[in-house]
């Protein structure tokens, strides 16, 4: 009796120490699955970068082609996610991040880029079936992130993100509109928190702006003053 017991104590151990070798292994696992996507995503900001910065260089108008340019390095993201049969939500953002860059680079209107940029991934997503509201999502993300490594107004590239979010969203259909709206929430809150009021709200009715003109601490009762000059003519 007691050897069973035994026995069945240590098989026990041992299962704990193969649940344990296993959480250990998958969290290595994970660790390096995460590692190897922060270096692929940084190889497409790097790649998309160059290759916008690259084409932008030989041309005068730089705002009125970097939309267009935009336009077809987005259908390009597309076209590979695919071919691949996945990796569209995954890449958005590091495609918006670097699209955005690399007009950056060259002096061209970032924050209508990051416009256009954002309008071509959510259209983008529904042609190809995507999920409109994730794909929304990485690509604002990617637009803020962008904007905050080049220095622009990060409530500013917030505002023009989600609208153009919001914007191609509605021409993809109501359904899109709600969903993008609902992913989007939070991406707003959090621009307002980090940056200040990034979009401010206006409380309708709300109580006036004090005066900022004082009042007279003692003005002059007419009684007395009457009471005053009777007392002089007398």
């Amino acid at each position: 009796m007691a050897e069973e017991k035994k026995a069945s104590s240590e098989t026990e151990a041992q299962a704990q120490a193969d649940l344990g070798r296993a959480g250990v292994a998958v969290k290595e696992g994970v660790i390096r699955s995460l590692k190897g996507l922060n270096e692929i995503e940084a190889d497409i900001v790097s790649l998309v970068r160059n290759t916008v910065a690259d084409a932008l260089k030989l041309t005068a108008d730089v705002t009125g082609l970097s939309v267009n340019l935009t336009a077809d390095v987005v259908k390009g993201a597309i076209k590979a996610t695919e071919e691949v049969g996945t990796g569209l939500i995954l890449s958005t953002k590091s495609v918006t991040k670097g699209v955005i860059m690399g007009v950056g680079d060259v002096g061209g209107d970032v924050v209508t880029v990051a416009s256009q940029t954002v309008k071509g991934a959510v259209k983008g997503a529904s042609e190809v079936g995507a999920d409109v509201s994730l794909v929304a999502r990485r690509a604002v993300d990617g637009a803020i992130e962008a904007g905050k490594e080049i220095g622009v107004n990060a409530e500013e590239m917030a505002k023009v993100a989600v609208g153009g979010a919001m914007e191609a969203a509605g021409s993809v259909g109501t359904t899109a509109l709600r969903a993008v709206k609902e992913m989007l929430v939070g991406v707003v809150e959090g621009v307002r928190e980090v940056a200040g009021t990034a979009f401010p709200a206006k409380a309708p009715g709300g109580p006036p702006p004090a005066s900022t003109t004082k009042a007279p601490e003692h003005e002059p009762e007419p009684d007395k003053m009457g009471d005053t000059r009777r007392k002089t003519r007398e």
